[in-house]
């Protein structure tokens, strides 16, 4: 699978696993909802109940700012198959920013439950350096 078609493939996903690691190289994996706006993709802390505020990716970013998200499609039809990733680095944007207003609402018009009640919390913002991926279809 060709980067381009990584990309397209992920962009169109709905939920995506965030790999982070911590600066012991010891890994922490989540789901989340995202939204892309080039090769930037952007997620954030909403209002889902958690244990903490103080969130182990969160964390890890801080310590290690680089990341992995995969999106996958899985079937009984193995030839239906297929995984795509973006590798690159994460930062915290600064909420009252433009660029957090924009991710705001690049996620509002992907997910109805953001445009009920906009996320609170920290928004996470990716630089994509790398797209690539597999699927069954083009072993």
């Amino acid at each position: 699978m060709t980067g381009e078609e990584a990309r397209r493939r992920f962009v169109h996903a709905r939920v995506a696993r965030l790999a982070t690691c911590d600066r012991a190289g010891r890994p922490h994996l989540v789901p989340l909802v995202f939204a892309v706006e080039g090769d930037t993709l952007f997620s954030a802390v909403d209002h889902k109940p958690k244990r903490t505020t103080a969130l182990r990716r969160l964390a890890n970013i801080a310590e290690n700012p680089q990341v992995a998200l995969l999106v996958d499609e899985f079937s009984d039809d193995w030839d239906q198959l297929w995984w795509a990733r973006a590798d690159g680095y994460a930062r915290l944007l600064d909420p009252g920013s433009d660029e957090a207003e924009r991710a705001w609402g690049r996620l509002a018009s992907r997910y109805a439950q953001y445009q009920q009640r906009s996320p609170a919390g920290a928004v996470l913002a990716v630089t994509v350096q790398r797209w690539s991926g597999w699927s069954a279809a083009s072993s």
